[in-house]
């Protein structure tokens, strides 16, 4: 078993939860676990992450035109830049962002049927 990197944390379920809430006048929004982070859904479309409790939304132009900061980085090492949003206690602001976010992200891959095997 390889030792735990001491910079990298689990999420906080309660900071998920008021992020969710937050967010949630865009529509539907909820988070699902994924590696002891989140990924966070408006209507089944995944617009951003939770990462060692912060706050990550998907890159558009759209969105780009509403932030009060602009600051990308990746959530993790290796993934792609992120707008990660500071602002986290104004709910009209991050329903706005993430409906215009969702606006703009193309809709989500129809997932492919399987295929039953044959003994």
């Amino acid at each position: 078993m390889q030792p735990q990197n001491p910079l990298i944390m689990a999420s906080n379920p309660d900071l998920v939860q008021y992020i969710v809430d937050q967010c949630s006048g865009a529509g539907d929004v909820v988070a699902r676990k994924m590696f002891g982070d989140y990924s966070l859904y408006c209507n089944g479309l995944i617009f951003g992450l939770v990462s060692d409790n912060r706050f990550y939304l998907k890159p558009t132009e759209a969105a780009r035109q509403l932030l009060c900061t602009e600051v990308m980085e990746p959530p993790y090492p290796g993934a792609k830049p992120y707008f990660y949003i500071e602002e986290i206690d104004d709910h009209q602001y991050l329903s706005s962002l993430v409906r215009t976010t969702c606006a703009a992200l193309p809709p989500p891959k129809p997932k492919k049927k399987k295929t039953p095997k044959t003994t």
